[in-house]
């Protein structure tokens, strides 16, 4: 909860810095310009655009850190990830008009300066994709293939454990604490990854929380926790692998 509220309060304090504290050596690549570029930039509009931004997505990470102590973070984290995106994008395009060197008083580009645009634009377009992609398969139900070796679960943070490494397998209805995202992507339900938690250290999570049933296989480095797409697929998958184990 606090390390949302921190981060909303730190855009905001940013963003008042920049827009009335007039802090402009703060925004990026203005602070490396030569002073004579420096001097075409219209701070004023640049930056209380910055300002708008950091005072909108501070907000947005204060309003989540309340939603998270009220336990309902998972209401607002995907629509609070597309409005980071969508507004960091909007910045990151709208900036540029700012910009004297590029564009004339009239707000046409200036002779010869469109290719100034390629490489941000393509920058802003892999990044957009790569978080999309990254979404996607952070979302993607668990996927698990049994076979005479072992265990194999598949996609991010997937491995194979031979049936010998497992030393225990359990079905519980519910996860452990979680106090830390060590290395994994969480959002909403889905958690995967490694994570510590308070009653059995790390651990490694395939999940997703909305269907309660769990499968704990206990390692010699860790526990491993997953979950199928409904209660009825874990319950079979969990005694398929009871079965060869014996």
């Amino acid at each position: 909860m606090w390390m949302y509220i921190l981060a909303g309060v730190l855009f905001i304090v940013l963003g008042l810095a920049v827009h009335v504290g007039k802090w402009h050596f703060l925004i990026a690549g203005y602070n490396t310009m030569p002073k004579e570029k420096k001097a075409h930039v219209n701070t004023e509009g640049l930056g209380r655009l910055i300002g708008i931004y950091s005072y909108a997505n501070g907000g947005i990470l204060i309003v989540m850190g309340i939603f998270h102590a009220l336990g309902l973070l998972n209401m607002i984290l995907i629509p609070a990830i597309v409005f980071f995106l969508t507004s960091t994008v909007l910045v990151l395009v709208k900036a540029q008009k700012y910009d004297g060197n590029l564009f004339d008083e009239e707000g046409k580009i200036r002779t010869g300066m469109g290719k100034q645009f390629r490489l941000p634009g393509i920058i802003t377009a892999v990044s957009v994709i790569f978080v999309a992609v990254l979404l996607l398969f952070s979302m993607q139900p668990t996927k698990v293939t049994v076979h005479d070796g072992g265990l194999q679960i598949h996609g991010m943070y997937g491995d194979t454990y031979p049936w010998e490494s497992i030393e225990s397998a359990e079905l519980k209805e519910t996860l452990p604490t979680i106090e830390l995202r060590t290395n994994g992507s969480s959002l909403g339900p889905y958690l995967k990854g490694y994570f510590r938690t308070k009653e059995l250290g790390s651990v490694k999570l395939f999940v997703n929380r909305r269907n309660p049933n769990f499968i704990y296989l206990e390692t010699a480095k860790r526990f491993i926790i997953f979950n199928m797409n409904g209660r009825d697929e874990t319950q079979k998958l969990f005694e398929e692998i009871l079965r060869n184990m014996r």
